[in-house]
């Protein structure tokens, strides 16, 4: 049985913290047995505002061994797994810190706040022989998983096009302080650039537009031509400044020689050029249970996390990185130069 521990309990832990109990309620060989924070006694009465709703509003922690100070956990605990969900410029140094303790780590995207600071983390996990994954949940989502299974199998030819969005209201508290969150280009448009990292590799180069609104040193919103050497027409966007009832909202559509695949509204819709369309029977499960379920499993067996390892996951910060530079430069073509791990 794998004693797990959770440091963060915002949105996003929250989110985790749930499909942990599911998990453990359906049999799985984990117990979550320490949440830490060092708001804790705060955030355990209060809800948490996202862009998808968590089971609950307020939280009844009574049977898990709260603490304020990771030390303090680390301390009190024999811990096998750590899930990590808080704020990006805190997730490098702990997460290496944790790896050389002896302990498996998830970490929540992005990887780091910096590309540099994602390749120590890579190399913390392969010195260390621990198994260190990163929480793009885009790879673990059953329609963002479907689009794969195309690319990879051939079995609507080659893909044309592409396009890509992702949106919502500006979310509260130090998101808006980008020196911390990076803005919307690090905190959500790297979901669809790491997917397009995931379904294709790295690019060549990219060519992005981007416009500040209300988030201090960073981006709000932004549009990227991801640029590869069979001319496909790759496109994303995103932008965090959707106010009013708009909601949240993820979308893509990829254009095949034989079919194209849409999916919007929560919906994946496939329209083969000699048929009719189709929906895929997908999993009802979203991401971030399957992720965590991924987690658990792989380091039960002793495997890699193969689907996100923290190389990869490094690339697409990279890639992210390239993105901003030109946006910096007003749309101008940025090469994306990957680093190597140990280089």
């Amino acid at each position: 049985m794998l004693k797990a521990g959770l440091i963060g309990f915002g949105f996003m832990g929250r989110m985790h913290f749930d499909n942990y109990v599911r998990l453990m309620n359906e049999g799985a060989q984990v117990q979550l047995v320490a949440v830490c924070d060092s708001r804790i006694e705060q955030l355990k009465n209060t809800s948490a505002g996202g862009n998808i709703a968590t089971a609950q509003e307020v939280y009844d922690l009574s049977t898990y061994n709260l603490y304020e100070s990771v030390e303090e956990m680390l301390e009190n605990e024999e811990l096998d797994i750590v899930n990590l969900t808080l704020p990006t410029p805190l997730h490098a140094d702990l997460t290496i810190s944790l790896l050389q303790q002896g302990i498996h780590v998830m970490c929540e995207k992005p990887i780091a706040r910096t590309s540099q600071e994602a390749w120590r983390m890579a190399e913390a996990a392969k010195s260390t022989g621990k198994t260190l994954m990163i929480g793009q949940c885009l790879r673990f989502w059953p329609a963002y998983e479907y689009m794969k299974q195309c690319v990879t199998d051939g079995r609507y030819g080659e893909v044309l096009s592409g396009s890509f969005f992702r949106g919502g209201a500006t979310p509260q508290g130090w998101f808006r302080n980008g020196e911390l969150s990076g803005g919307c280009m690090l905190d959500m448009h790297i979901h669809d650039t790491d997917m397009i990292n995931w379904l294709f590799g790295q690019p060549e180069a990219v060519s992005s537009v981007a416009r500040n609104v209300i988030t201090g040193s960073a981006y709000d919103m932004v549009s990227t031509n991801y640029i590869y050497a069979d001319g496909k027409v790759l496109n994303a966007q995103a932008d965090w400044t959707l106010q009013g009832e708009f909601g949240f909202a993820m979308t893509f559509r990829l254009n095949f020689e034989g079919a194209n695949i849409v999916f919007e509204q929560d919906h994946l819709k496939v329209n083969p050029n000699d048929g009719p369309s189709f929906s895929p029977e997908l999993s009802p499960d979203m991401g971030y249970y399957r992720e965590i379920q991924y987690f658990i499993e792989v380091v039960q067996n002793g495997q890699p996390a193969s689907v996100c390892t923290p190389e990869s996951a490094a690339a697409s910060l990279e890639i992210i990185e390239a993105e901003i530079r030109s946006a910096d430069n007003r749309g101008a073509l940025e090469r994306v130069q990957l680093t190597r791990l140990g280089k």
